[in-house]
């Protein structure tokens, strides 16, 4: 049997992951903040470019942008991937969720010091399974609300990601698109160790407490 079709595979799964990462990796809060006048995000706050340390600009506008097209990204880095290479679409959808938010974490362009990944991570769980998506940004929101810790949310959202995945696969372990959300989960849970760490102390920031807590 020829190994042909194997290694054809296998480079699809790597163009698949390479793009993800690369259209994961455009740092839309620092393009936002510095066309909106904001200055470099790198140099506030936390220094994170994530969303969360936008909005530490004071502008809601350019936080919501930055909210909205990281998690675009996300989503169109595992759509465009399923649309260009059908072949192995679960597999290809699943390189391309993980590669995505890795990108967005540890972005080449700005050595890899990037953001925690919660919002692409939702843009890629909408890609997934949009029912998926769905209740992980209602997690999130509802679990904020009650506590009004944002980190709180967004770390119960991404608990949430791999197991409600594999319930709406049919409880398959052995599809890729379970796993996939697991280690977006877990990754992005990883990326708020500094957040559980003040969640553990009491000590995480309450939203509209005056400070904002380091969640995107």
């Amino acid at each position: 049997m020829s190994p042909e079709p194997a290694m054809d595979g296998v480079g699809l799964l790597v163009a698949a992951g390479l793009f993800a990462y690369l259209l994961g990796s455009i740092p839309f809060g620092l393009i936002v903040t510095r066309a909106g006048g904001a200055g470099d995000i790198r140099t506030i706050g936390s220094g994170n470019i994530g969303a969360t340390n936008v909005l530490r600009t004071g502008r809601r506008g350019l936080a919501a942008a930055t909210l909205l097209l990281d998690g675009l990204k996300g989503f169109f880095a595992v759509v465009l991937c399923a649309v260009l290479l059908p072949l192995l679409l679960p597999e290809v959808a699943a390189v391309a969720a993980v590669c995505a938010v890795i990108g967005h974490c540890f972005p080449v362009w700005l050595r890899f010091r990037g953001g925690k990944g919660v919002a692409t991570a939702l843009g890629v769980a909408l890609a997934l399974d949009w029912r998926v998506g769905a209740c992980c940004c209602l997690i999130w929101l509802l679990v904020a609300r009650l506590t009004r810790i944002s980190s709180a949310g967004a770390l119960a959202a991404m608990a949430a990601l791999g197991p409600l995945l594999l319930v709406f696969d049919g409880g398959r372990l052995g599809s890729p698109i379970p796993w996939a959300g697991f280690a977006v989960g877990i990754g992005v849970i990883l990326r708020h160790h500094a957040n559980i760490a003040r969640l553990r102390a009491g000590t995480e920031p309450r939203i509209g407490s005056g400070s904002v807590s380091r969640s995107a």
